[in-house]
């Protein structure tokens, strides 16, 4: 596979195909990075909301696909909140394990292909280099638990399913992310706490949704990682991400995570990487394009209107 990098202002349309591809998730980062992906490459592409969607009934899955009749499903939908988790257990197992599974067996009744997103919150840190999609998973709290179990679901009712672990995932498209925060308060010239001590892999959302999109087309299947190449600690993505905007860094301040009062435990280091070979393009490559984005999106934006 080719090595792609992704922005607003260099995507290569491709060729549209015959059927819809169906997307859940309408309103949450990744449903709307897809959406906005599919129309540069001319990809017709349904995307469907919770209310119009619940992923966790049947009855609404099976009306949704023979209403749509797409090609594919990519799920896009899913419980988020790492912390809350841990009290609203059944919530995040309902949208994170029950849904994708009943999607999976609906998928291989009508034999349509399914995407569906996990998180390296699936294992429990305890390795010293970075995680293969062959690593044994040990997760280490409930959204870590909802996404291994999801996995395992999924594969069992639908094999040629491919199922897409990435980390720490941030984009331009939307303000519910890392980086954003992260450049806001530097922007704003106010101090931002980051742990130091959780290693990661942060994804670049295009790089994350056209690769994931290519995977799809070429019909592949099982656990692929895919997550811009290097490692950094949260702390030092926010550092990055700063220096990369002329910004002054010495407002990030390095904390422990034990610091934070988290409910939920994270793995210490969670660093993915694909047997398939690097697959995404750097940390850097990522941020940069993610200012550039940015930088067109201001500028697409209407001036506001002053009112004397």
């Amino acid at each position: 596979m080719s090595l792609k990098t992704n922005s607003l202002a260099s995507q290569a349309p491709t060729a549209p195909t015959a059927q819809s591809l169906l997307i859940t998730g309408r309103t949450g980062t990744l449903g709307r990075a897809f959406r906005k992906v599919c129309h540069i490459r001319g990809l017709a592409a349904v995307c469907l909301g919770r209310d119009e969607l619940d992923i966790a009934d049947a009855d609404a899955i099976a009306q949704a696909l023979e209403r749509y009749q797409p090609w594919a499903v990519v799920n896009a939908a899913g419980y988020v909140r790492v912390d809350d988790a841990e009290a609203d257990t059944a919530r995040c197992y309902r949208e994170n394990a029950v849904g994708p599974a009943l999607l999976a067996q609906a998928c291989a009744t009508h034999g349509i292909q399914l995407l569906t997103f996990s998180s390296d919150l699936v294992f429990d840190g305890q390795q010293a280099q970075a995680y293969l999609e062959t690593d044994r998973a040990r997760p280490l709290n409930v959204y870590g638990h909802s996404k291994l179990q999801a996995e395992q679901a999924v594969l069992a009712h639908l094999p040629s399913a491919l199922v897409v672990r990435t980390s720490a995932f941030f984009g331009a498209w939307d303000s519910h992310n890392f980086v954003h925060h992260a450049l806001a308060a530097a922007r704003a010239g106010q101090p931002f706490a980051a742990a130091d001590d959780l290693l990661i892999s942060p994804t670049y959302v295009p790089d994350l949704v056209n690769t994931a999109l290519d995977l799809l087309l070429d019909e592949e299947r099982g656990i692929w990682h895919l997550t811009n190449h290097g490692t950094c600690t949260w702390a030092e993505l926010a550092r990055q991400a700063v220096c990369a905007a002329g910004l002054d860094t010495a407002g990030i301040v390095p904390r422990p995570a034990a610091s934070f009062g988290w409910a939920a435990v994270r793995p210490g280091f969670s660093a993915l990487r694909s047997q398939q070979g690097i697959l995404l393009p750097s940390i850097e490559s990522g941020l940069q394009r993610y200012l550039t984005d940015e930088q067109l999106l201001q500028s697409a934006s209407p001036p506001a209107v002053l009112v004397d």
